[in-house]
């Protein structure tokens, strides 16, 4: 923070260096690449105006939701001022200070013998923003479009930070000591949810494991926090002018994984939301990302559909899992968020687990049915074609004929759901069908085939649509 008139004043006040107590951090991480921060912060406060530091945030804190008070209310702590500098210590920007000053270069040669060059800064060329110019560097009367080596500086200067640091200017009407709690959000930190599906290779039963998976590119490490993961889309504001600054790569440095049991996870609906709370405290560091398992159900009926639906699946017939997700069916019934779902069959003739397909899972209320594509099916043939399109002489209604060839190759019988769907602008009506059908939504029809192996059927239906 750069020095003010009544900064100055305060120079003589003793500084407050609090450092977060690690079992005091509590994290509630959003599936939108944001968490917020809750910390206690131990404060020692005179009877006045107090300077107090903190440098144990994100580097991708959003300064303006820093909020710092007294939980219990019995402080009368008031904020004067409050910032956030997130130009921590570097190369460049030491450089910058020292524009106009000459410095002493460590150059080393080819046989690593070291000697200092002398130079004077002439530009930097750092840029807090993040584009840098080529520094300019003058050594015995002549410029340089480099660094002549490695520069050393003779300090770090009192206005130079060594990471990211919240200050606050505070008034206590007396002498106090407390622990404030420090909230804000900071960017940099997600989760989501994956499942993995395994069935035998014969069967609708389905065991299902969840895990949640937490991503950490904060800048920062957190010890011993209480985790909570909220699922559901939160709506956030969007920066008209974004500031790239304090954003980094997000990488992954490990992959920790930490079993424990399905029941240990807690779950409770929040607003509109769904919370849920890991059991016990977590270490998060910069750059890692931990998978935590929270569901685990067995026996679970899944049956899988075959499907041809042209809008909505393509030219072939599709495989599709469909569960409910209810407690009686293998002890599901928990709100699921939405991740990735990856599909497993166990090969019958060595025990091994083959990868089958995979989708999105959306987030799923309790005693709803899920239903995933995961891909389309190679021994069922299906060709679908218009017979016949007629409009009336008077306009007022048309008609449109269809068939639909199925073949079966599969070595088993099955059931082959034909769905089509009609414009709801008119009305319209099924007149001719060779099978029985279902109207499932006002503008859709799904017809039940049942194919033995090797079997040829063809269904056929004609559509009127009435304007009158």
């Amino acid at each position: 923070m750069k020095t003010t008139r009544l900064s100055a004043l305060l120079a003589a006040l003793p500084l407050c260096l609090p450092v977060a107590l690690s079992a005091q951090t509590a994290l509630t991480i959003y599936n939108q690449n944001f968490a917020v921060v809750r910390e206690l912060v131990p404060l020692d406060l005179k009877a006045g105006v107090n300077l107090v530091n903190f440098s144990g945030a994100t580097t991708q804190v959003e300064a303006d939701s820093v909020v710092l008070r007294d939980v219990t209310g019995k402080v009368a702590l008031r904020i004067l001022e409050q910032s956030y500098r997130a130009d921590a210590a570097s190369e460049g920007l030491l450089l910058s200070l020292n524009e106009g000053k000459s410095l002493d270069f460590l150059v080393r040669d080819q046989d690593a013998k070291e000697y200092v060059v002398k130079g004077r800064v002439i530009r930097s060329g750092y840029n807090s923003a993040g584009s840098a110019a080529t520094p300019i560097i003058e050594v015995d009367g002549k410029l340089r479009f480099s660094l002549p080596g490695q520069p050393i500086f003779p300090s770090l200067g009192d206005d130079a930070i060594l990471q990211p640091t919240l200050s606050w200017q505070l008034h206590s009407a007396e002498a106090a000591k407390l622990k404030a709690e420090l909230g804000y959000v900071t960017n940099g930190m997600s989760w989501q949810a994956a499942y993995n599906l395994v069935a035998p290779e014969k069967g609708d039963q389905v065991d299902i494991v969840g895990w949640v998976t937490v991503t950490n590119s904060t800048g920062k490490r957190f010890d011993d926090a209480t985790v909570k993961l909220m699922a559901g889309d939160v709506n956030r504001v969007q920066p008209q002018v974004e500031d790239y600054r304090r954003m980094r790569k997000v990488g992954v440095a490990m992959m920790a994984m930490d079993s424990m049991a399905p029941a240990d996870v807690t779950e409770k609906a929040f607003d509109e939301f769904h919370l849920y709370s890991l059991p016990r405290p977590v270490t998060l560091r910069d750059q890692e990302t931990k998978q935590v398992e929270f569901l685990r159900a067995t026996g679970v009926t899944a049956p899988q559909l075959y499907i041809y639906d042209q809008q909505k699946y393509g030219a072939k017939v599709a495989t599709v899992r469909e569960f409910k997700n209810t407690k009686e069916n293998g002890g599901l019934g928990l709100p699921l968020p939405k991740g990735r779902t990856r599909f497993y069959r166990q090969d019958a003739a060595d025990g091994r687990l083959e990868f089958v397909g995979e989708n999105n899972l959306d987030h799923t209320a309790r005693n709803e049915t899920v239903r995933l594509y995961t891909g389309d099916v190679f021994d069922i043939a299906v060709e679908k074609k218009s017979t016949d399109s007629q409009m009336s002489s008077r306009n007022d209604f048309r008609e449109e004929a269809f068939e639909v060839k199925l073949r079966n190759r599969k070595a088993d019988t099955v059931e082959v759901r034909v769905v089509d769907h009609f414009s709801t602008g008119p009305n319209w009506k099924l007149i001719q069908q060779s099978d029985p059908s279902e109207k499932t939504s006002a503008g859709t029809v799904e017809f039940r085939v049942t194919l033995k192996p090797d079997e040829e059927k063809v269904i056929t239906y004609r559509v009127r649509y009435d304007w009158k």
